[in-house]
């Protein structure tokens, strides 16, 4: 089956929560907020491949995630950011956003990538929130949720023969 155009949803990652936390010692009274970051969400990329021919991988799989930032923890720890997803396309595949019919890449050199989705941001934990007046904040940014968007994708053809002549000249034969 050869496959040429063909709609796909895409979702990038989401956000991972900020932390609340609390320094705690033994011989360290009052130790403050030591509560981490969460980290980024990751972002789905369409890249060129020479080696595809077709848009036929997408036909039985039309839904794409991004994989989620990881929750910041204490002592300051930062949540990992979520790792990015590659989706392979032939040369010469034309990306449009469905909905708003944007442009957003023609894909025609070998590696050539575009960004289908971005990644969302994680939240702020309780040691970014520390002043002067409020030395024990006990409040924490959640992740931002992931972009969602529906792409077109359209795989551009040349024709390798053509045929000319008057009508009725047996060119079908």
């Amino acid at each position: 089956m050869f496959v040429d155009e063909i709609d796909v949803f895409v979702k990038g990652g989401d956000g991972g929560a900020g932390c609340v936390s609390f320094r705690r010692e033994k011989f360290v009274p009052y130790g403050g907020p030591d509560g981490g970051d969460g980290g980024n969400g990751g972002t789905i990329w369409l890249e060129a491949d020479p080696a595809l021919t077709t848009l036929l991988d997408f036909h039985y799989k039309r839904h794409y995630h991004a994989e989620r930032g990881t929750h910041g923890q204490g002592s300051n720890c930062h949540g990992a950011s979520g790792s990015d997803t590659i989706l392979k396309v032939p040369l010469g595949t034309v990306v449009t956003d469905r909905d708003t019919r944007e442009h957003l890449g023609d894909l025609t050199i070998k590696g050539q990538r575009v960004i289908a989705v971005r990644g969302a941001h994680g939240g702020r934990g309780n040691a970014r929130f520390a002043t002067s007046t409020n030395q024990a904040p006990r409040r924490a940014d959640l992740g931002r949720p992931g972009p969602e968007r529906r792409l077109h994708l359209e795989l551009k053809l040349l024709a390798d023969v053509g045929v000319i002549g008057f009508p009725n000249a047996g060119k079908s034969t």
